[in-house]
């Protein structure tokens, strides 16, 4: 790769500008829906991992039936601290743990049902995964997250009101014995064959009434309420309708929230992209695991995601206003395969490579157009998500001083105020002519561009259309290395 010199001068040009300034306060007064402070924080996460590793793990099953024997559950090598490690050396900041899926097999000692590790080897009995996972978490600085299923193929009274019970004593016990949890994740997988108490048959639920959502979800706020809860619905966080790790070239962290439900079947098609006229916050999440399956399965050792397919899955999930949740399936020693612990620290590294030198950070700043104030252009290159450029209808002009060479554009909304960008435009002067680099519609919390490798001495940034006045908070240009 072309070295290329420090940028040495940077102006920002506004061009068209008008010749008032809109008040802050003004553009405080919005109707758009806005993210509350638990979701903020969220937001920032941006990737983090998530560990499949329960009683399918040793029955090298997807979905268990619910009638496996808590026997088979028995990890040599349990070590979380691994799990966590590897993790925090890759950039995550927290991790999300099965701790019961759809089988219904308990990773912790739950009072509440003898289906747990509680009646298995390991440990004598006498461990609980999740308990090993909060201290490795603290010991690293990870925020911790638990998915629990709603749909259980074990227990007897699934399908009837008892079982609304008993999910919500086990809640009460995730929520309460393993200190702070930052994400609640509810799968919308609901009802099917199963072995219900030793009764092989069929359960099928009202998806949009049986869990009685909203008083759930006030359990979940009373015992945790700094988490978002996540679902098809949010109310939180949403899924992105696929298992593939991708958002969309228009995603929106807006949703008609009540229009949906857990397990609908047009979600995907009609809701997973969020909607410009969406009723509630309700940002995405992208989820797919680093090998074809969740849990650990042999055969898929020579199977796990190039470096190359990661960082697909990077660009096209951060860099598209969404989270990234990236699965490991544990094995049975109770360890992240040595594969996938190389696909990750190649990918972090490559993570490391494309955004380590922001080139519009180099130099000497200088405004050449009336700034204004605390919400002027400059503020584009600070560095400080609490602050951001009001605009007006103008055009940010980025001049380089020098030609240089980049092949990535990031920009950042103020999302505390809303998403409210609805399409932008991005061009590179070459030769004292402007050229089109993109032209693509939302920002949200961030967008990052790829493009081949493009030498100019400015950039410029237009946003062409937009639902209220527009915010922009960050923007950075990098050098990334495009060769596979």
């Amino acid at each position: 790769m072309k070295y290329i010199a420090p940028v040495q001068i940077i102006s920002l040009l506004l061009l068209f500008g008008l010749a008032s300034c809109q008040e802050p306060s003004r553009v405080a007064e919005t109707s758009l829906p806005l993210p509350s402070h638990r979701q903020l924080d969220w937001q920032e996460m941006e990737f983090y991992g998530f560990v499949h590793f329960s009683i399918n793990t040793f029955t090298d099953m997807e979905w268990g039936l619910g009638d496996e024997s808590p026997e088979k559950f028995n990890p040599t090598e349990l070590d979380t601290r691994q799990w966590v490690k590897e993790m925090k050396d890759a950039g995550m900041k927290g991790v999300i743990l099965t701790s019961k899926h759809h089988d219904g097999f308990c990773l912790w000692p739950s009072q509440y049902t003898e289906h747990s590790v509680k009646n298995s080897p390991w440990n004598d009995g006498q461990g609980d995964v999740i308990a090993e996972l909060a201290e490795a978490c603290e010991e690293f600085g990870l925020k911790l997250g638990l998915y629990y299923s709603p749909w259980d193929r074990n227990h007897p009274d699934y399908g009837k009101p008892e079982y609304i019970t008993y999910m919500r004593n086990q809640l009460q016990e995730l929520l309460t014995n393993y200190g702070d949890i930052f994400e609640v994740w509810f799968d919308g997988a609901n009802g099917g064959t199963g072995y219900y108490g030793g009764a092989n048959e069929e359960r099928r639920v009202d998806k949009r009434s049986y869990y009685d959502w909203e008083n759930t979800y006030a359990l979940v706020r009373e015992l945790q309420p700094n988490a978002v809860i996540f679902g098809d619905a949010g109310p939180d966080v949403r899924w992105v309708g696929n298992e593939k790790g991708y958002a969309y070239p228009t995603t929106w962290s807006y949703l008609m929230r009540d229009s949906v439900y857990a397990g609908m079947p047009e979600y995907a098609e009609l809701y997973a992209s969020g909607q410009e006229d969406g009723t509630h916050w309700v940002p995405a999440e992208a989820d797919v695991s680093i090998r074809p399956g969740w849990y650990y399965h042999p055969e898929e050792d020579d199977k796990v995601k190039t470096s190359e397919e990661l960082m697909d899955i990077y660009y096209n999930s951060v860099g598209r206003n969404s989270a990234l949740l990236l699965n490991f399936p544990v094995d049975t020693r109770g360890l992240i395969h040595e594969n996938d612990v190389q696909a990750l620290q190649e990918m972090a590294a490559r993570i490391m490579r494309d955004f380590s030198v922001d080139l519009l950070q180099d130099g000497q700043v200088k405004i050449l157009s009336p700034s204004k104030g605390q919400h002027g252009p400059e503020n584009v290159l600070n560095n400080d998500m609490a602050t951001y450029w009001i605009v007006n209808e103008e055009v940010l002009e980025v001049d380089f001083g020098q030609e240089i060479t980049f092949n990535r554009f990031w920009v950042q909304e103020h999302i505390p105020l809303g998403q409210r960008v609805k399409s932008f435009t991005l061009e590179a002067k070459q030769n004292g002519q402007w050229q089109p680099i993109a032209s693509e519609t939302t920002i949200g919390y961030k967008r990052i561009l790829r493009f081949d490798d493009t030498q100019a001495t400015a950039i410029r940034f237009r946003v062409d259309d937009y639902l209220e006045t527009p915010l922009i908070s960050q923007m950075k240009v990098f050098l990334a290395d495009n060769s596979r």
